[in-house]
């Protein structure tokens, strides 16, 4: 407490005497009752003074915060392949169950697949295992804690980084409770496969595939890529223990257009454990045609080339950069015009497009010629100042063109355009407005428009490529901006006549992927209409078996996820109910699980893993012995802790009641004494 306010409490206590004094005994006689009196006067007037004043009061308090232990489960279904799922659930329990744990450690149990969560139930049914993101989920929940982690795997990871690499920056001990064989078996095994998805009409198609083989001997096999009871391709290939590892390459022939098949089989050797690994299925759309698209610049900036990376993640399409000269002498050879901050060397451009009414995607910025461009577009117009401004991207949920992929746009820099207003005279839809700060306006940034059968868009902002480098951050990967951008250039390069009920899926799926399909539904006035049902009745064409499964409502479309179908061919049909309006199609589930692929536990890289954070590895047998080492480890103690708290006078309630219980005694004895 501040020494001025130690004053100002004395002076209170001493103005509260002398009005007391002067109103009970001064001129008066000193009497037990004016004594009484005057004390319960002083005790009102100090009081109310001192809530003036307004002292600060520290308070402390004390509390006992225990350490915590985590309990981190695999859920994938190779704890199921392996045979552990009891084992886990039973080894769950028992940490649970045990009296002196739960004494000791606040226990938080969680569950991890390729994704981390609370631990409610264990299901191993996930496809694929993340512990690289298990271990950074933990890390920003208890990076200020002191938290020993027991971690309840085969240590064998799917995807995702090292999670070696990652466990540097966690700074608990782990536990690793090693679950699977740890005995190392001979195995030759299928470790990857690299083909692409797609395959153009009577051309040649690569296909490379790394074969691993575990073991002390010479060994010689034989590999074969298959389709259906016709080999394609064989191979003899001969490994040893230090020549164990071979790069298989082969090239196929895409002969007919359509969804195929293929099988790649590295021929098991004898007392093999496991051949499971030994084949692994892929297949290969054959398209007839392929999408050229022109990016057509009179400058240079970082946008050409991340616009050209994105489109061309899309094995389906080729970009070419080329000055507005070069353009129109191929012409002909695109399908789409991506046309980059226009200016007057486009005019024999825009005359050549506007003759034969192409489509085309027009990004502007701050080296646009808008006194050009607001020439040569009868679409719409641009204020004419020269001033930039920063915009940031807001997305508008009502958008029903096409389905926009799930790209968190908010994350994303702005981009830097010419300041104004821009008048549009045809109908259009609004894909981004425009965000100034922190206030979203309801003027666009990007939008899509369709007039006299011509499609065009128009992005009033440059450094997109800033865009596609904050998808990698945020995600490790472009997929999600090369998705937005693809449906774009999908849009724009089709000429097709909108439908009521659009489908978004694709012609397969490998075995762990998810297997979601979506849909738009518009009424007569081609208006998303959120209030129709729609279901999908899915066939599978080797069982024959039906079902029929709802739609579910996402955003501004509907969702189904089939990912529990089993590895086979389907056919299905997507039918709004009310309107009657159906379509239909087909895809293919490929029979794979990366589960399956491993033998045996890793235990080396779990008990490296130990090692470096100062904690133990363990077996399921061990429980007795992980308890009694965790519980006699001097690191994990319970410490007390204090908080600190200031508190106001002023929030004591109790000074009130005092008041008013002073108030109302001098009350009620003034009245006892007849004094009123």
């Amino acid at each position: 407490m501040a020494s001025t306010t130690i004053i100002y409490i004395i002076l209170s206590g001493i103005i509260a005497l002398l009005l007391a004094l002067f109103q009970y005994v001064y001129k008066s006689k000193p009497t037990r009752t004016n004594a009484i009196l005057a004390g319960l006067r002083f005790i009102t007037i100090f009081s109310i003074l001192l809530l003036l004043v307004n002292p600060k009061l520290d308070s402390e308090t004390f509390y006992n915060e225990k350490p915590n232990l985590i309990i981190a489960a695999d859920d994938s279904n190779s704890m199921a392949f392996l045979n552990q799922s009891d084992s886990v659930r039973n080894l769950i329990q028992a940490f649970k169950n045990d009296a002196d744990l739960n004494k000791k450690f606040t226990i938080d149990y969680y569950k991890f697949s390729n994704d981390i969560s609370l631990n409610d139930s264990l299901e191993f049914s996930t496809k694929q295992t993340n512990i690289d993101k298990a271990i950074k989920g933990l890390q920003t929940i208890y990076k200020n804690t002191v938290a020993p982690t027991i971690l309840i795997t085969d240590g064998n990871q799917t995807y995702g980084n090292d999670y070696e690499y990652t466990a540097k920056s966690y700074k608990q001990p782990i536990y690793p409770i090693v679950l699977g064989d740890t005995t190392k078996h001979v195995d030759l095994k299928i470790t990857q496969l690299n083909v692409n998805k797609y395959a153009f009409y009577k051309n040649k198609f690569p296909v490379e595939v790394i074969l691993v083989y575990n073991g002390e001997e010479t060994i010689t096999s034989e590999f074969k890529i298959t389709s259906g009871n016709a080999i394609l391709f064989s191979e003899k290939v001969s490994f040893s223990k230090t020549n164990n590892s071979k790069i298989v390459q082969a090239t196929l022939t895409a002969n007919q257009v359509g969804v195929f098949t293929y099988q790649a089989v590295i021929a098991p050797i004898s007392n093999e454990k496991n051949v499971i690994n030994n084949s692994k299925n892929f297949a290969v759309e054959v398209i007839d045609e392929q999408t050229n698209i022109a990016i057509v610049s009179a400058i240079l900036h970082p946008d050409l080339g991340a616009i050209k990376k994105s489109i061309e993640s899309n094995e389906q399409r080729t970009a070419s950069i080329l000055k507005p000269n070069a353009f129109l002498a191929r012409i002909d050879e695109f399908q789409l015009a991506i046309l980059y901050q226009p200016n007057a060397s486009f005019k024999a451009v825009y005359t050549k497009l506007n003759a034969d009414n192409n489509n085309r995607f027009v990004i502007a910025g701050t080296q646009t010629s808008w006194h050009f461009l607001n020439g040569v577009s009868g679409n719409y117009q641009h204020d004419l100042i020269s001033q930039t401004e920063n915009y940031l991207a807001e997305k508008n949920t009502n958008f029903s063109e096409f389905i926009i992929p799930d790209v968190d746009f908010d994350a994303f820099p702005p981009l830097e355009g010419q300041f104004g207003n821009i008048n549009i005279s045809v109908p259009f839809q609004t894909l981004l407005y425009k965000q100034i700060g922190s206030i979203t306006t309801d003027k666009p940034l990007l939008i899509t428009l369709e007039n006299q059968n011509r499609r065009e868009a128009l992005l009033l902002g440059e450094n997109i490529w800033k865009w596609r480098s904050q998808s990698y951050l945020d995600q490790n990967s472009f997929n999600s901006f090369d998705d937005f951008f693809g449906k774009m250039v999908q849009y724009l390069a089709s000429k097709k006549r909108r439908e009521r009920l659009s489908l978004e899926y694709q012609s397969f799926y490998d075995g762990n992927t998810n297997v979601i399909l979506q849909a738009q539904y518009f009424n007569k006035n081609y208006e998303f209409d959120n209030r129709e049902t729609v279901s999908i009745a899915i066939t599978d064409v080797i069982s024959k078996e039906t079902k029929i499964i709802p739609l579910v409502l996402k955003n501004n479309n509907f969702e189904v996820d089939l990912s529990n179908l089993p590895a086979s061919d389907y056919e299905f049909t997507v039918k709004a109910n009310t309107s009657n309006i159906s379509k239909s199609g087909n895809f293919k589930i490929l029979d794979f699980n990366i589960e399956q692929q491993f033998t045996n536990a890793n235990f080396s890289k779990l008990n490296k893993l130990a090692s470096l954070h100062g904690g133990q590895t363990y077996f399921m047998n061990d429980f007795q012995d992980l308890k009694t080492n965790i519980l006699a480890d001097n690191r994990y103690v319970t410490i007390e802790r204090a908080t600190k708290k200031t508190v106001s006078l002023i929030d004591w309630k109790y000074l009130l009641i005092l008041i008013i219980l002073a108030l109302s005694a001098e009350w009620f004895y003034r009245k006892y004494k007849g004094l009123i």
